[in-house]
């Protein structure tokens, strides 16, 4: 957003843990910050859903109109992904369909491939399954460990959510069935 190349507001950043440094860079760039305890909802009958339901007001009260999740290792309810459907995003650092779920840098470590990378999707209720929206790769080297090969693809989610957040603010992204399309030209 500040080099320009990014045509969007943060309106907001929430999280769930308390000294996550998310929280520390929206106070450094003068966005507000909140974090939603959800050990706050813990005596709920569905605690998921409750906690989701209060990030959902927090949203709705900020006018948020995409939701970016990033390093946030929760499942989401249906509560956000029913208002939110095709306006919430994930990255994740696989190929998917290869690789869902936690661990996957180990799971392509694990599994020896050559090629991995990372994903951004929209958020549907199952895990990782949402429409892909762009991917990016990385080689696999021979020598890669965790933290060489984790540090590569976390590279590229830096410049890859970006590019998935302006195509969503230039209104070129269209999904039909489970699959996202990217359009010439604003619909």
């Amino acid at each position: 957003i500040e080099a320009k190349t990014l045509d969007a507001t943060i309106a907001l950043v929430v999280s769930n843990k308390k000294n996550a440094m998310a929280l520390e860079r929206a106070k450094k760039h003068g966005v507000k910050g909140l974090f939603l305890d959800p050990k706050s909802v813990a005596g709920e009958l569905e605690p998921r859903r409750a906690y989701d339901e209060k990030i959902l007001q927090v949203l709705k009260d900020h006018g948020v109109q995409l939701v970016l999740l990033a390093g946030y290792m929760k499942i989401v309810t249906t509560v956000l992904i029913e208002v939110y459907q095709w306006r919430m995003m994930n990255i994740h650092p696989s190929l998917l369909p290869s690789f869902p779920g936690l661990h996957a840098q180990q799971q392509a470590l694990d599994a020896g491939v050559k090629v991995s990378g990372c994903t951004v999707h929209f958020v549907t209720e199952g895990v990782d399954e949402g429409p892909i929206i762009v991917q990016s790769t990385v080689s696999v080297n021979e020598n890669d460990s965790l933290d060489t090969l984790s540090a590569r693809i976390l590279e590229q989610e830096h410049q890859l959510y970006p590019r998935a957040v302006q195509l969503f603010a230039e209104r070129r992204l269209a999904v039909k069935g489970l699959k996202a399309r990217i359009l010439e030209t604003a619909q």
